[in-house]
Protein backbone atom coordinates (compact mmCIF):
# COMPACT_ATOMS: atom_id res chain seq x y z
CA UNK A 1 0.00 0.00 0.00
CA UNK A 2 1.29 3.47 -0.78
CA UNK A 3 0.18 7.08 -0.78
CA UNK A 4 -0.30 8.72 -4.16
CA UNK A 5 1.51 12.04 -3.95
CA UNK A 6 1.70 12.93 -7.64
CA UNK A 7 5.50 12.90 -7.50
CA UNK A 8 5.79 9.81 -9.66
CA UNK A 9 4.20 8.84 -12.94
CA UNK A 10 1.43 6.28 -12.40
CA UNK A 11 -0.72 4.35 -14.88
CA UNK A 12 -4.48 4.83 -14.65
CA UNK A 13 -6.93 2.14 -15.75
CA UNK A 14 -10.53 2.40 -16.87
CA UNK A 15 -13.37 0.35 -15.41
CA UNK A 16 -13.22 -2.10 -18.30
CA UNK A 17 -9.47 -2.67 -18.00
CA UNK A 18 -9.67 -2.96 -14.22
CA UNK A 19 -12.42 -5.56 -14.61
CA UNK A 20 -10.24 -7.43 -17.10
CA UNK A 21 -7.33 -7.46 -14.64
CA UNK A 22 -9.65 -8.52 -11.81
CA UNK A 23 -11.04 -11.45 -13.78
CA UNK A 24 -7.55 -12.63 -14.75
CA UNK A 25 -6.37 -12.42 -11.15
CA UNK A 26 -9.41 -14.23 -9.76
CA UNK A 27 -8.92 -17.07 -12.21
CA UNK A 28 -5.34 -17.53 -11.02
CA UNK A 29 -6.03 -17.29 -7.27
CA UNK A 30 -8.05 -19.33 -4.77
CA UNK A 31 -11.67 -18.21 -4.44
CA UNK A 32 -12.35 -15.08 -2.36
CA UNK A 33 -8.64 -14.13 -2.19
CA UNK A 34 -8.98 -10.65 -3.67
CA UNK A 35 -11.82 -9.65 -1.34
CA UNK A 36 -9.93 -11.00 1.67
CA UNK A 37 -6.88 -8.92 0.70
CA UNK A 38 -8.97 -5.83 -0.03
CA UNK A 39 -10.90 -5.93 3.24
CA UNK A 40 -7.73 -6.42 5.27
CA UNK A 41 -6.07 -3.49 3.48
CA UNK A 42 -9.07 -1.25 4.24
CA UNK A 43 -9.02 -2.25 7.91
CA UNK A 44 -5.30 -1.59 8.23
CA UNK A 45 -5.57 1.85 6.64
CA UNK A 46 -8.61 2.68 8.79
CA UNK A 47 -6.65 1.81 11.91
CA UNK A 48 -3.71 3.94 10.76
CA UNK A 49 -5.90 6.93 9.91
CA UNK A 50 -7.92 6.86 13.14
CA UNK A 51 -5.85 5.00 15.75
CA UNK A 52 -7.79 6.53 18.65
CA UNK A 53 -11.28 6.17 17.22
CA UNK A 54 -13.88 4.97 19.70
CA UNK A 55 -16.61 4.42 17.09
CA UNK A 56 -16.23 3.48 13.42
CA UNK A 57 -19.20 3.44 11.04
CA UNK A 58 -18.87 0.97 8.15
CA UNK A 59 -21.53 1.63 5.49
CA UNK A 60 -21.85 -1.41 3.21
CA UNK A 61 -23.58 -1.62 -0.14
CA UNK A 62 -25.25 -4.50 -1.99
CA UNK A 63 -22.25 -5.53 -4.13
CA UNK A 64 -18.65 -6.57 -3.73
CA UNK A 65 -17.68 -3.10 -2.53
CA UNK A 66 -19.93 -3.79 0.44
CA UNK A 67 -18.25 -7.18 0.79
CA UNK A 68 -14.87 -5.43 1.12
CA UNK A 69 -16.45 -3.30 3.86
CA UNK A 70 -17.75 -6.36 5.69
CA UNK A 71 -14.30 -7.98 5.69
CA UNK A 72 -12.81 -4.72 6.99
CA UNK A 73 -15.49 -4.52 9.70
CA UNK A 74 -14.72 -8.08 10.78
CA UNK A 75 -11.04 -7.23 11.31
CA UNK A 76 -11.77 -3.92 13.03
CA UNK A 77 -14.29 -5.61 15.30
CA UNK A 78 -11.78 -8.29 16.27
CA UNK A 79 -8.95 -5.78 16.85
CA UNK A 80 -11.20 -3.44 18.82
CA UNK A 81 -12.79 -5.96 21.19
CA UNK A 82 -10.12 -5.54 23.86
CA UNK A 83 -9.84 -1.76 23.57
CA UNK A 84 -13.58 -1.14 23.48
CA UNK A 85 -13.74 0.25 19.94
CA UNK A 86 -17.31 0.14 18.68
CA UNK A 87 -17.75 -0.91 15.03
CA UNK A 88 -21.20 -0.06 13.68
CA UNK A 89 -22.07 -1.77 10.41
CA UNK A 90 -25.06 -0.78 8.30
CA UNK A 91 -26.13 -2.43 5.06
CA UNK A 92 -28.04 -0.91 2.18
CA UNK A 93 -30.26 -4.03 1.98
CA UNK A 94 -31.23 -3.73 5.64
CA UNK A 95 -30.10 -5.13 8.97
CA UNK A 96 -31.58 -8.52 8.10
CA UNK A 97 -29.81 -8.80 4.74
CA UNK A 98 -29.63 -12.38 3.53
CA UNK A 99 -26.54 -13.88 1.90
CA UNK A 100 -28.65 -15.04 -1.07
CA UNK A 101 -29.18 -11.37 -1.99
CA UNK A 102 -25.45 -10.80 -2.49
CA UNK A 103 -22.72 -11.82 -4.97
CA UNK A 104 -20.79 -14.94 -3.92
CA UNK A 105 -17.75 -13.15 -2.47
CA UNK A 106 -19.89 -10.63 -0.58
CA UNK A 107 -22.16 -13.41 0.71
CA UNK A 108 -19.15 -15.23 2.15
CA UNK A 109 -17.91 -11.98 3.71
CA UNK A 110 -21.32 -11.47 5.34
CA UNK A 111 -21.30 -14.96 6.85
CA UNK A 112 -17.76 -14.55 8.15
CA UNK A 113 -18.52 -11.16 9.67
CA UNK A 114 -21.59 -12.44 11.50
CA UNK A 115 -19.67 -15.49 12.72
CA UNK A 116 -17.02 -13.14 14.13
CA UNK A 117 -19.66 -11.28 16.13
CA UNK A 118 -20.28 -8.32 13.82
CA UNK A 119 -23.87 -7.09 14.16
CA UNK A 120 -25.50 -5.22 11.30
CA UNK A 121 -27.58 -2.36 12.61
CA UNK A 122 -30.43 -0.49 10.91
CA UNK A 123 -29.07 3.02 11.43
CA UNK A 124 -25.69 4.78 11.46
CA UNK A 125 -24.33 5.89 14.84
CA UNK A 126 -25.10 9.41 16.03
CA UNK A 127 -21.38 10.21 16.13
CA UNK A 128 -18.21 8.49 14.99
CA UNK A 129 -14.53 9.26 14.57
CA UNK A 130 -14.23 7.52 11.20
CA UNK A 131 -16.67 6.41 8.50
CA UNK A 132 -15.85 3.77 5.89
CA UNK A 133 -17.71 4.26 2.62
CA UNK A 134 -18.20 0.78 1.13
CA UNK A 135 -21.54 1.48 -0.51
CA UNK A 136 -20.78 1.63 -4.23
CA UNK A 137 -17.66 0.83 -6.24
CA UNK A 138 -16.93 0.34 -9.94
CA UNK A 139 -19.82 0.30 -12.34
CA UNK A 140 -22.35 2.39 -10.39
CA UNK A 141 -24.43 4.23 -13.01
CA UNK A 142 -27.92 4.88 -11.62
CA UNK A 143 -29.04 7.90 -9.57
CA UNK A 144 -29.18 6.96 -5.90
CA UNK A 145 -32.43 6.91 -3.99
CA UNK A 146 -33.83 5.96 -0.60
CA UNK A 147 -31.53 4.75 2.16
CA UNK A 148 -28.55 4.57 -0.18
CA UNK A 149 -28.93 8.22 -1.16
CA UNK A 150 -29.38 9.26 2.47
CA UNK A 151 -26.18 7.55 3.57
CA UNK A 152 -24.18 8.84 0.61
CA UNK A 153 -25.38 12.36 1.40
CA UNK A 154 -24.25 11.89 5.01
CA UNK A 155 -20.85 10.58 3.92
CA UNK A 156 -20.32 13.47 1.51
CA UNK A 157 -21.18 16.12 4.09
CA UNK A 158 -19.95 14.77 7.44
CA UNK A 159 -17.22 16.65 9.27
CA UNK A 160 -15.72 13.33 10.41
CA UNK A 161 -12.96 11.64 8.37
CA UNK A 162 -14.17 9.27 5.66
CA UNK A 163 -12.27 6.39 4.09
CA UNK A 164 -13.72 5.39 0.73
CA UNK A 165 -13.27 1.82 -0.50
CA UNK A 166 -11.93 1.88 -4.07
CA UNK A 167 -13.99 4.96 -5.01
CA UNK A 168 -16.18 7.51 -3.23
CA UNK A 169 -19.70 6.17 -3.71
CA UNK A 170 -21.20 7.50 -6.92
CA UNK A 171 -17.92 8.71 -8.43
CA UNK A 172 -17.53 7.57 -12.03
CA UNK A 173 -14.19 5.82 -12.26
CA UNK A 174 -13.55 6.80 -15.87
CA UNK A 175 -14.65 10.45 -15.83
CA UNK A 176 -14.59 11.87 -12.31
CA UNK A 177 -18.29 12.83 -12.44
CA UNK A 178 -20.44 12.26 -9.34
CA UNK A 179 -23.76 10.49 -9.69
CA UNK A 180 -26.83 12.39 -8.63
CA UNK A 181 -28.36 11.46 -5.29
CA UNK A 182 -31.84 11.25 -6.78
CA UNK A 183 -33.56 12.15 -10.04
CA UNK A 184 -33.09 15.90 -9.55
CA UNK A 185 -30.29 16.54 -7.07
CA UNK A 186 -26.82 16.91 -8.53
CA UNK A 187 -23.90 15.19 -6.84
CA UNK A 188 -22.18 17.40 -4.31
CA UNK A 189 -18.51 17.51 -3.37
CA UNK A 190 -19.03 19.80 -0.39
CA UNK A 191 -17.64 18.32 2.78
CA UNK A 192 -15.78 19.42 5.86
CA UNK A 193 -13.79 16.47 7.15
CA UNK A 194 -10.69 14.79 5.72
CA UNK A 195 -11.29 12.41 2.85
CA UNK A 196 -9.22 9.36 1.94
CA UNK A 197 -9.72 6.82 -0.83
CA UNK A 198 -8.02 3.43 -0.95
CA UNK A 199 -8.02 2.52 -4.63
CA UNK A 200 -7.86 -1.24 -5.02
CA UNK A 201 -6.01 -3.19 -7.71
CA UNK A 202 -5.55 -0.12 -9.95
CA UNK A 203 -5.72 3.65 -9.92
CA UNK A 204 -8.69 5.06 -11.82
CA UNK A 205 -8.69 8.26 -13.93
CA UNK A 206 -11.81 9.66 -12.26
CA UNK A 207 -10.01 9.98 -8.93
CA UNK A 208 -7.82 12.74 -10.34
CA UNK A 209 -10.02 14.93 -12.52
CA UNK A 210 -13.35 16.80 -12.55
CA UNK A 211 -15.13 16.18 -9.20
CA UNK A 212 -12.85 13.30 -8.32
CA UNK A 213 -10.11 15.21 -6.53
CA UNK A 214 -12.53 16.86 -4.10
CA UNK A 215 -14.51 13.68 -3.52
CA UNK A 216 -11.54 11.33 -3.12
CA UNK A 217 -9.23 13.50 -1.04
CA UNK A 218 -5.94 11.76 -0.35
CA UNK A 219 -5.65 8.72 -2.61
CA UNK A 220 -3.92 5.51 -1.58
CA UNK A 221 -3.26 2.42 -3.71
CA UNK A 222 -3.15 -1.24 -2.77
CA UNK A 223 -2.60 -3.41 -5.84
CA UNK A 224 -3.59 -6.52 -3.83
CA UNK A 225 -0.40 -8.20 -4.97
CA UNK A 226 -1.43 -8.10 -8.64
CA UNK A 227 0.79 -6.57 -11.32
CA UNK A 228 -0.97 -5.54 -14.56
CA UNK A 229 0.43 -7.51 -17.50
CA UNK A 230 2.36 -5.74 -20.24
CA UNK A 231 -0.51 -6.40 -22.61
CA UNK A 232 -2.91 -4.26 -20.53
CA UNK A 233 -2.26 -0.67 -21.66
CA UNK A 234 -2.94 2.25 -19.36
CA UNK A 235 -6.08 4.26 -20.13
CA UNK A 236 -4.28 7.43 -19.02
CA UNK A 237 -1.29 8.48 -16.93
CA UNK A 238 -1.03 10.51 -13.78
CA UNK A 239 1.71 12.92 -14.81
CA UNK A 240 4.40 12.79 -12.16
CA UNK A 241 6.81 15.49 -11.05
CA UNK A 242 9.24 16.36 -13.84
CA UNK A 243 12.91 15.61 -13.30
CA UNK A 244 14.91 17.44 -12.15
CA UNK A 245 12.82 18.91 -9.33
CA UNK A 246 11.23 22.34 -9.56
CA UNK A 247 13.99 23.94 -7.46
CA UNK A 248 15.79 24.91 -10.66
CA UNK A 249 19.05 23.74 -12.20
CA UNK A 250 22.31 25.41 -13.00
CA UNK A 251 22.75 26.43 -16.62
CA UNK A 252 26.07 25.95 -18.44
CA UNK A 253 28.56 28.79 -17.99
CA UNK A 254 28.88 29.16 -21.75
CA UNK A 255 25.18 30.00 -22.13
CA UNK A 256 23.86 33.23 -23.60
CA UNK A 257 20.38 34.59 -24.13
CA UNK A 258 20.18 32.95 -27.52
CA UNK A 259 20.68 29.56 -25.89
CA UNK A 260 17.20 29.52 -24.43
CA UNK A 261 15.07 30.68 -27.31
CA UNK A 262 12.73 33.56 -27.98
CA UNK A 263 9.10 33.93 -26.94
CA UNK A 264 6.76 36.33 -28.69
CA UNK A 265 3.42 37.14 -27.05
CA UNK A 266 0.71 38.52 -29.34
CA UNK A 267 -2.49 39.71 -27.66
CA UNK A 268 -3.59 42.35 -25.19
CA UNK A 269 -6.27 44.22 -27.11
CA UNK A 270 -6.14 47.96 -26.33
CA UNK A 271 -9.04 49.71 -24.68
CA UNK A 272 -9.50 51.96 -27.71
CA UNK A 273 -10.48 49.04 -29.94
CA UNK A 274 -13.96 48.57 -28.51
CA UNK A 275 -13.77 49.87 -24.97
CA UNK A 276 -12.51 46.61 -23.49
CA UNK A 277 -8.83 46.82 -22.54
CA UNK A 278 -7.00 43.54 -21.93
CA UNK A 279 -3.38 44.61 -22.18
CA UNK A 280 -2.61 43.01 -18.81
CA UNK A 281 -3.29 39.48 -20.07
CA UNK A 282 -0.49 39.63 -22.65
CA UNK A 283 1.88 41.28 -20.19
CA UNK A 284 1.21 38.53 -17.61
CA UNK A 285 1.99 35.84 -20.19
CA UNK A 286 5.18 37.64 -21.17
CA UNK A 287 6.35 38.04 -17.57
CA UNK A 288 5.73 34.36 -16.93
CA UNK A 289 7.69 33.41 -20.06
CA UNK A 290 10.63 35.52 -18.92
CA UNK A 291 10.71 34.00 -15.44
CA UNK A 292 10.25 30.53 -16.96
CA UNK A 293 13.63 30.86 -18.63
CA UNK A 294 13.12 32.23 -22.14
CA UNK A 295 16.22 34.06 -23.42
CA UNK A 296 14.27 36.96 -24.90
CA UNK A 297 10.59 37.85 -24.64
CA UNK A 298 8.84 40.16 -27.09
CA UNK A 299 5.34 41.59 -26.70
CA UNK A 300 3.11 42.65 -29.57
CA UNK A 301 0.06 44.42 -28.14
CA UNK A 302 -3.04 44.72 -30.32
CA UNK A 303 -3.61 48.40 -29.51
CA UNK A 304 -4.78 49.62 -32.92
CA UNK A 305 -6.52 52.97 -32.56
CA UNK A 306 -4.94 53.86 -29.22
CA UNK A 307 -3.79 57.44 -28.80
CA UNK A 308 -0.92 56.16 -26.67
CA UNK A 309 0.98 52.92 -27.05
CA UNK A 310 2.46 50.78 -24.31
CA UNK A 311 6.20 50.93 -24.83
CA UNK A 312 7.52 49.15 -21.78
CA UNK A 313 6.57 47.37 -18.56
CA UNK A 314 7.94 49.24 -15.53
CA UNK A 315 7.53 46.14 -13.35
CA UNK A 316 9.43 43.98 -15.86
CA UNK A 317 11.59 46.25 -18.08
CA UNK A 318 13.31 43.23 -19.64
CA UNK A 319 10.28 42.70 -21.88
CA UNK A 320 10.70 44.09 -25.40
CA UNK A 321 7.63 45.69 -26.94
CA UNK A 322 7.01 45.75 -30.69
CA UNK A 323 4.16 46.90 -32.86
CA UNK A 324 2.34 43.80 -34.12
CA UNK A 325 3.23 44.52 -37.76
CA UNK A 326 6.93 44.75 -36.92
CA UNK A 327 6.73 41.60 -34.84
CA UNK A 328 5.03 39.62 -37.60
CA UNK A 329 7.73 40.72 -40.07
CA UNK A 330 10.65 39.87 -37.77
CA UNK A 331 13.10 37.45 -39.40
CA UNK A 332 13.45 35.48 -36.18
CA UNK A 333 9.69 34.98 -35.61
CA UNK A 334 9.39 31.60 -37.41
CA UNK A 335 11.95 30.12 -35.01
CA UNK A 336 10.40 31.70 -31.91
CA UNK A 337 7.81 30.20 -29.60
CA UNK A 338 4.71 32.33 -30.17
CA UNK A 339 1.95 32.71 -27.61
CA UNK A 340 -1.19 34.15 -29.17
CA UNK A 341 -4.58 35.06 -27.79
CA UNK A 342 -4.05 36.27 -24.22
CA UNK A 343 -6.49 39.17 -23.97
CA UNK A 344 -6.50 39.48 -27.76
CA UNK A 345 -10.23 40.12 -28.04
CA UNK A 346 -11.71 40.51 -31.51
CA UNK A 347 -8.44 42.00 -32.78
CA UNK A 348 -6.62 38.67 -32.63
CA UNK A 349 -8.46 37.24 -35.65
CA UNK A 350 -6.57 39.55 -37.99
CA UNK A 351 -3.12 38.25 -37.00
CA UNK A 352 -3.97 34.55 -36.70
CA UNK A 353 -3.68 33.63 -40.41
CA UNK A 354 -0.11 34.93 -40.52
CA UNK A 355 0.89 33.19 -37.30
CA UNK A 356 -0.72 29.89 -38.24
CA UNK A 357 1.15 29.99 -41.53
CA UNK A 358 4.58 31.01 -40.27
CA UNK A 359 5.18 30.35 -36.55
CA UNK A 360 6.71 26.89 -36.20
CA UNK A 361 5.89 26.75 -32.48
CA UNK A 362 2.55 28.24 -31.51
CA UNK A 363 0.56 28.32 -28.26
CA UNK A 364 -3.08 29.32 -28.79
CA UNK A 365 -4.98 30.55 -25.75
CA UNK A 366 -8.21 32.37 -24.88
CA UNK A 367 -9.40 34.67 -27.69
CA UNK A 368 -7.27 32.87 -30.27
CA UNK A 369 -9.32 29.75 -29.55
CA UNK A 370 -12.56 31.71 -29.85
CA UNK A 371 -11.41 33.09 -33.21
CA UNK A 372 -10.70 29.54 -34.41
CA UNK A 373 -14.20 28.47 -33.40
CA UNK A 374 -15.76 31.11 -35.62
CA UNK A 375 -13.62 30.59 -38.74
CA UNK A 376 -13.31 27.30 -40.64
CA UNK A 377 -10.49 28.72 -42.77
CA UNK A 378 -8.42 29.25 -39.62
CA UNK A 379 -9.21 25.69 -38.55
CA UNK A 380 -7.88 24.38 -41.87
CA UNK A 381 -4.66 26.35 -41.41
CA UNK A 382 -4.39 24.89 -37.93
CA UNK A 383 -4.71 21.27 -39.03
CA UNK A 384 -2.16 21.78 -41.83
CA UNK A 385 0.52 22.67 -39.29
CA UNK A 386 1.02 19.08 -38.13
CA UNK A 387 1.82 17.99 -41.68
CA UNK A 388 4.64 20.54 -41.74
CA UNK A 389 6.12 19.14 -38.56
CA UNK A 390 5.23 22.20 -36.49
CA UNK A 391 4.21 22.27 -32.82
CA UNK A 392 0.81 23.66 -31.82
CA UNK A 393 -0.60 23.80 -28.30
CA UNK A 394 -4.25 24.58 -27.49
CA UNK A 395 -5.01 25.65 -23.90
CA UNK A 396 -8.82 25.79 -23.53
CA UNK A 397 -10.88 25.92 -20.39
CA UNK A 398 -14.09 23.80 -20.57
CA UNK A 399 -16.25 26.50 -22.18
CA UNK A 400 -13.65 27.19 -24.87
CA UNK A 401 -13.31 23.45 -25.41
CA UNK A 402 -17.07 23.15 -25.88
CA UNK A 403 -16.99 25.87 -28.52
CA UNK A 404 -14.15 24.16 -30.37
CA UNK A 405 -15.93 20.80 -30.32
CA UNK A 406 -19.39 22.20 -31.09
CA UNK A 407 -20.96 20.76 -27.95
CA UNK A 408 -22.03 21.91 -24.49
CA UNK A 409 -19.77 22.51 -21.51
CA UNK A 410 -21.68 19.78 -19.69
CA UNK A 411 -20.71 17.31 -22.42
CA UNK A 412 -17.05 18.29 -22.09
CA UNK A 413 -17.16 17.85 -18.32
CA UNK A 414 -18.99 14.53 -18.62
CA UNK A 415 -15.78 13.01 -20.04
CA UNK A 416 -12.80 15.35 -19.87
CA UNK A 417 -10.33 12.78 -21.16
CA UNK A 418 -12.43 12.07 -24.23
CA UNK A 419 -12.99 15.78 -24.90
CA UNK A 420 -9.25 16.51 -24.72
CA UNK A 421 -8.43 13.58 -26.97
CA UNK A 422 -11.09 14.64 -29.49
CA UNK A 423 -9.59 18.14 -29.68
CA UNK A 424 -6.08 16.78 -30.08
CA UNK A 425 -7.17 14.44 -32.89
CA UNK A 426 -9.40 16.94 -34.67
CA UNK A 427 -6.89 19.79 -34.69
CA UNK A 428 -3.72 17.65 -34.69
CA UNK A 429 -2.30 19.58 -31.77
CA UNK A 430 -1.27 19.20 -28.16
CA UNK A 431 -4.33 19.91 -26.03
CA UNK A 432 -4.25 21.26 -22.47
CA UNK A 433 -7.81 21.03 -21.13
CA UNK A 434 -7.66 23.14 -17.98
CA UNK A 435 -9.60 22.53 -14.78
CA UNK A 436 -9.40 20.28 -11.74
CA UNK A 437 -7.07 17.57 -12.97
CA UNK A 438 -5.89 19.33 -16.14
CA UNK A 439 -5.75 16.86 -19.03
CA UNK A 440 -2.79 17.07 -21.41
CA UNK A 441 -2.72 14.97 -24.55
CA UNK A 442 -1.73 14.90 -28.21
CA UNK A 443 -2.69 13.05 -31.37
CA UNK A 444 -2.10 9.29 -30.99
CA UNK A 445 -0.91 9.76 -27.39
CA UNK A 446 -2.28 8.42 -24.11
CA UNK A 447 -3.74 11.29 -22.08
CA UNK A 448 -1.99 12.55 -18.95
CA UNK A 449 -3.76 14.01 -15.93
CA UNK A 450 -1.88 16.68 -14.00
CA UNK A 451 -1.86 16.02 -10.23
CA UNK A 452 -1.08 19.57 -9.04
CA UNK A 453 -3.11 22.76 -8.55
CA UNK A 454 -6.07 23.88 -6.50
CA UNK A 455 -8.84 26.46 -6.32
CA UNK A 456 -6.34 29.23 -5.58
CA UNK A 457 -5.80 29.36 -9.35
CA UNK A 458 -9.41 30.45 -9.84
CA UNK A 459 -8.43 34.10 -10.28
CA UNK A 460 -8.13 36.27 -13.37
CA UNK A 461 -4.88 35.99 -15.28
CA UNK A 462 -3.59 32.64 -14.04
CA UNK A 463 -4.39 31.06 -17.41
CA UNK A 464 -2.32 33.76 -19.14
CA UNK A 465 0.58 32.89 -16.84
CA UNK A 466 0.27 29.23 -17.86
CA UNK A 467 0.27 30.13 -21.56
CA UNK A 468 3.50 32.10 -21.09
CA UNK A 469 5.07 29.23 -19.17
CA UNK A 470 4.21 26.78 -21.95
CA UNK A 471 5.65 29.19 -24.52
CA UNK A 472 8.92 29.35 -22.59
CA UNK A 473 9.01 25.57 -22.13
CA UNK A 474 8.97 25.17 -25.92
CA UNK A 475 11.34 28.05 -26.73
CA UNK A 476 14.55 27.03 -28.41
CA UNK A 477 13.39 23.41 -28.84
CA UNK A 478 12.89 23.46 -32.59
CA UNK A 479 9.74 23.13 -34.65
CA UNK A 480 9.36 19.38 -34.26
CA UNK A 481 10.67 18.98 -30.71
CA UNK A 482 10.28 15.26 -29.91
CA UNK A 483 9.73 16.05 -26.23
CA UNK A 484 7.16 18.82 -26.74
CA UNK A 485 4.42 16.96 -24.87
CA UNK A 486 6.73 16.33 -21.90
CA UNK A 487 7.76 19.99 -21.75
CA UNK A 488 4.14 21.14 -21.85
CA UNK A 489 3.36 18.74 -18.99
CA UNK A 490 6.29 20.18 -17.02
CA UNK A 491 4.88 23.69 -17.36
CA UNK A 492 1.40 22.56 -16.32
CA UNK A 493 2.83 20.68 -13.34
CA UNK A 494 4.85 23.67 -12.10
CA UNK A 495 1.89 26.03 -12.56
CA UNK A 496 -0.23 23.88 -10.23
CA UNK A 497 2.67 23.12 -7.90
CA UNK A 498 3.22 26.83 -7.26
CA UNK A 499 -0.42 27.13 -6.23
CA UNK A 500 -0.06 24.13 -3.94
CA UNK A 501 2.86 25.86 -2.18
CA UNK A 502 1.03 29.19 -1.90
CA UNK A 503 0.75 30.67 1.56
CA UNK A 504 -0.78 33.81 2.96
CA UNK A 505 -2.83 36.14 0.78
CA UNK A 506 -5.02 35.09 -2.12
CA UNK A 507 -3.16 34.09 -5.25
CA UNK A 508 -2.78 37.01 -7.68
CA UNK A 509 -1.60 36.24 -11.21
CA UNK A 510 1.13 38.88 -11.24
CA UNK A 511 2.59 37.38 -8.03
CA UNK A 512 2.33 33.91 -9.55
CA UNK A 513 4.27 35.03 -12.63
CA UNK A 514 7.10 36.31 -10.43
CA UNK A 515 7.45 32.93 -8.72
CA UNK A 516 7.74 30.93 -11.94
CA UNK A 517 11.06 29.10 -12.31
CA UNK A 518 12.96 27.94 -15.41
CA UNK A 519 11.39 24.85 -16.91
CA UNK A 520 13.99 22.19 -17.47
Amino acid sequence: MRTITGHQRDPLYSTARTRELECTAQAALPAHTLMARAGLAVARLAQALAPHARCIWVACGPGNNGGDGLVAAMHLHHWGERSGVRVVVTHALGAQVDAVQLPLDAARALSQARSAGVIIQPDPPASYELAIDALLGLGATRPMQGTLATWVRMLRSTSSPVLCVDLPSGLQADTGALLALDETAAGSTSHHGPRHTLSLLTLKPGLFTHQGRDAAGQVWLDDLGITPPDGLPATAWLAGRPAPAQSGTRRPHASHKGSFGDVAVVGGQGIAVNGAGMTGAAVLAARAALHAGAGRVFVGLLETGSTTETAWDPACPELMFRRPAALLDAAWLPQASVVCGCGGGAAVAAVLPRLLSSATTLVLDADALNALTADEALQRLLTHRRGRGWVTVLTPHPLEAARLLGCSTAEVMADRLLAAQNMAERFQAICVLKGSGTVVTAQHEVARINPTGNAALSTAGTGDVLAGMIGAALAGQGASAPNALDRVCSAVFQHGWLADQWEGNSLVASDLARRVMPIN
